[in-house]
Formats: C-alpha cells, structure tokens, sequence
C-alpha cells in the first residue's frame, strides 16, 4: 500500500522571525542542548535551522495542510524548547524532531476526525489533473487520501505513526525500529497488521464517498 502524496510541501521562510512565534513565552530553553554545545537558546536556533524544513514536511505529508503543518512545526520546537535539562538529546536531535512531528501531525488529524473534518487546503497542494490528464482519477487520488487520514484517527498511536513513517516518511523497518527503540520484527507485525486494518477501513470510506 503505497499511499499518494500532495505535491509542493511548504517551505521554511529561513529568516529568524520565522523561528517558532511561540518560543519566546516559553522562556528561556531548559537546556537539552549536548555537553559542550553552545547555549541553549544557540543551539535551539541551530536545531531550528538544521531540522525546520523536515519536520514542516513531515508534517505536512500527514495532515494534508500547509497550515496545520505550520501549526506543527511551531508546537515541536516549542516542546524541544521545554525539554527539561535531564533529558538531553545530544546527537540524536533529528530522530526526535522527526517523530514529534508525525506524533503532532497525527494529533491534529485525530481532533480533526473528532470534530468531523480533515482539512484538505487543495489549492495549491493537490494536483489539479492527474499526470496523465485525468481529472477524475485526480479527484479519486484526492478522495483516497482524505479516506486514508480519516482511517489513520482511527488507529492506535503506535499502528498510526508506524504507517506514517513508512509509507508517508519512507523509512525503513530498520529507521523505524531504531527511532521507536522495538525489534524489526515489531515493526513488521504492526504494519502488516495496519495495513490490513487500513484496506478494511478504506473499503468502507471509499464506498460512502463514491
């Protein structure tokens, strides 16, 4: 199962005015930066610099929304700026943004099934014909992946992100396992497990949108 994707993710302004807003009322970082870094705030801003573009599209691939990948990107570094002291992410600062931003972005598809919606914001994301010149199966295309995140609320956290981060990020069992800290063979079970979950689920969708 290899779910479509939106072309174009938005893109990082790389300005410092576009660090997250809501950094600044959460006071100064607490000091997750590596022994020898630089000051936190220093290092929080190279972090920023380094990871923002991933994880803006990472979250991006899961909502569907420019917006709401905005909205991620902000709650992330905000979080990792709250991190507390004791628990330093030295190097591993980009596995850890990486997964925060597919945790977030499932959030918010979660509150947005809860409330009934998935935001779609095709203007500008969607293709508007297929590669082909379709317009139906471009309209099909963007049905199935509204079906496809409504289906991914329904799941477990833990199925939820295992499919996000293979078949939205691309990982491999081997990153997965590695960044969820579980065997390979886990990682196998559960996506074998969500992906016939997510076929069930899917027939249902497609067949009240058709």
């Amino acid at each position: 199962m290899e779910p479509e994707t939106p072309e174009g993710p938005p893109k990082v302004t790389p300005v410092p005015d576009s660090r997250p807003a809501a950094r600044a009322a959460a006071g100064p970082p607490s000091g997750s930066a590596p022994a020898g870094a630089d000051s936190p705030q220093a290092w929080l801003e190279r972090c920023y610099a380094e990871h923002a573009e991933r994880v803006l599209a990472a979250a991006w691939r899961v909502t569907g929304s420019a917006t709401d990948a905005e909205d991620v990107l902000q709650t992330v570094f905000l979080r990792l700026s709250r991190r507390p002291a004791s628990q330093p992410l030295g190097e591993a600062v980009g596995g850890y943004l990486h997964r925060a931003a597919v945790h977030a972005a499932l959030d918010v598809v979660r509150s947005r099934q809860r409330a009934g919606w998935v935001p779609l914001e095709t203007a500008g994301e969607l293709p508007r014909t297929h590669p082909e010149g379709d317009p139906e199966r471009a309209q099909r295309s963007a049905e199935l992946r509204r079906a496809l995140r409504l289906a991914l609320a329904r799941l477990s956290p833990r199925a939820a992100e295992v499919f996000a981060l293979r078949y939205f990020e691309g990982l491999g069992n081997v990153e997965i396992a590695v960044l969820m800290g579980v065997s390979q063979g886990v990682v196998a079970v559960l996506l074998h497990r969500t992906r016939a979950r997510l076929r069930k689920e899917l027939a249902v969708l497609m067949g009240d949108a058709s």
